[in-house]
C-alpha cells in the first residue's frame, strides 16, 4: 500500500511519541527528573552546561527561588478555580525549597527528554498541517490532530508543573496518562485515515464478544497503570531513607494490589486471545491478541525482575514502555473492531 503525506507523519509521529515515553521512563528511572531544576530551559540556558564550574555560585538558590515564585503563581490560580487544598500543598510542599545539585548526566538525560518533545511537537503540528486534506471527506481526521496539537501544548505546560513543584506525588501520574492519551489520540487519526486498508470478515455475534472482551481488557489496563504510577510515587517517597532492596516493601499495599491486579489484566487477555483463536480468527486481528498476550506475560515477567532484582532500571524502562504498548495495541483492536461495526 501506497501512503500519503498525512499517513506517513501520522505513523512517524506515533511511533516518535511512544519513543518519548520511553526516554521518560529511563528519566524517571535514573532519577534525572529534576536534572534541569528549571523549564524550558535547562539551568537557565538552552544548551545546558556540562560542568558546575559553567553555573553561578548561588545557582542552587536561584533556581529554588524561581521554583517558589512560579508555585505561587501556580497556587494563586488554582485557588481562584477553587483547588484550594491542592494550592495549599503545592505551596506548603518543603521539597521545592530543596535545592538541586549539578549532576552532568542527569542533567543531559532530562535534555534529551526535552528534545525529543520539542521533536515531538513539531510532528504533532506537521500531523495537524498535513490532515487539513481530510477536511472534506473525512473532518474527523483533522479534529483529532487539532485536538493532539492542544494536548501536546498542555502535556508540555504540564512538564514544566512537574519540575516547579519538584516532582510532587499525582502530577506525574497524570502526565503519563496525557502522554497515553496523545499517543492513542494520533493513533486514531492514523488509523482512521488507512482504514480502508484493513479488511475483516467476521460475523455480527462474535465481532460484538470481541469488542466488548477488548474494552473490558483496555480499562483494566489502564487501571493497572494508573496502580503501577503510584507504586512508582511510593517508592519515590522511600528511597531517598531507605535500602534499596527495601523500596518494593516499604511502598505498602498499593504495590500488593498492583501486583495482584495483573492476575486480572492476565486473565482478561487469555480469555480474549482464546476467543480468537477457537473461532479462527486470523489476520490482524489475531496478530494483535497475540501480540497482546505476549506483552502481558513480558510484563509480569518484568515486575517479577523488579520485585526480586531491587528494581533494575533497564527493567523500570521497559516495564513502562510494555504498558504503553499494551494500551496501544488494545485500542487499535477497539478501532478495528468498532470500525466494523458501525
Amino acid at each position: 500500500m501506497k501512503l500519503n503525506s498525512y499517513q506517513k507523519t501520522a505513523i512517524t509521529t506515533v511511533i516518535a511519541t511512544l519513543f518519548l515515553i520511553l526516554v521518560g521512563g529511563l528519566v524517571r528511572s535514573t532519577g534525572a527528573g529534576m536534572g534541569c531544576p528549571d523549564w524550558p530551559k535547562c539551568f537557565g540556558q538552552w544548551i545546558p552546561p556540562i560542568s558546575e564550574s559553567e553555573l553561578p555560585e548561588d545557582y542552587q538558590s536561584i533556581f529554588v527561588e524561581q521554583r517558589i515564585e512560579k508555585n505561587e503563581k501556580i497556587a494563586g490560580y488554582l485557588n481562584s478555580l477553587g483547588f484550594n487544598e491542592l494550592a495549599d500543598t503545592i505551596l506548603n510542599d518543603s521539597s521545592v525549597r530543596n535545592p538541586e545539585e549539578f549532576n552532568a548526566i542527569k542533567t543531559w538525560i532530562e535534555y534529551l527528554n526535552r528534545l525529543v518533545g520539542a521533536v515531538i511537537g513539531i510532528l504533532v503540528f506537521a500531523t495537524f498541517i498535513t490532515s487539513l486534506k481530510y477536511w472534506k471527506t473525512k473532518n474527523s481526521i483533522p479534529v483529532v490532530s487539532a485536538a493532539a496539537v492542544l494536548l501536546t501544548g498542555f502535556q508540555g505546560w504540564l512538564g514544566s508543573i512537574v519540575v516547579s513543584t519538584n516532582l510532587l506525588p499525582g502530577t506525574i501520574t497524570i502526565h503519563m496518562i496525557f502522554a497515553l492519551v496523545i499517543v492513542n489520540v494520533l493513533l486514531y487519526g492514523a488509523f482512521k485515515s488507512t482504514s480502508e486498508f484493513v479488511v475483516i470478515d467476521l460475523n455480527k455475534s462474535l465481532r460484538k464478544k470481541l469488542y466488548w472482551a477488548t474494552i473490558a481488557l483496555l480499562v483494566f489496563t489502564m487501571g493497572q497503570l494508573v496502580l503501577g504510577t503510584q507504586v512508582r510515587e511510593a517508592i519515590d517517597a522511600v528511597k531517598m531513607v531507605s535500602e534499596r532492596s527495601s523500596w518494593i516493601e516499604k511502598a505498602g499495599d498499593i504495590f500488593l494490589i498492583h501486583r495482584s491486579f495483573s492476575w486480572v489484566i492476565m486473565i482478561s487477555g487469555w480469555y480474549l486471545f482464546n476467543l480468537i483463536r477457537k473461532n479462527g480468527v486470523r489476520g490482524v486481528i489475531y496478530k494483535l491478541g497475540l501480540l497482546n498476550i505476549l506483552l502481558i506475560v513480558g510484563q509480569i515477567m518484568a515486575g517479577v525482575i523488579l520485585e526480586y532484582f531491587n528494581m533494575p532500571p533497564a527493567f523500570q524502562v521497559i516495564h513502562l514502555v510494555g504498558i504503553a504498548l499494551m494500551a496501544c495495541a488494545q485500542f487499535l483492536l477497539v478501532l478495528i473492531l468498532r470500525l466494523r461495526t458501525e
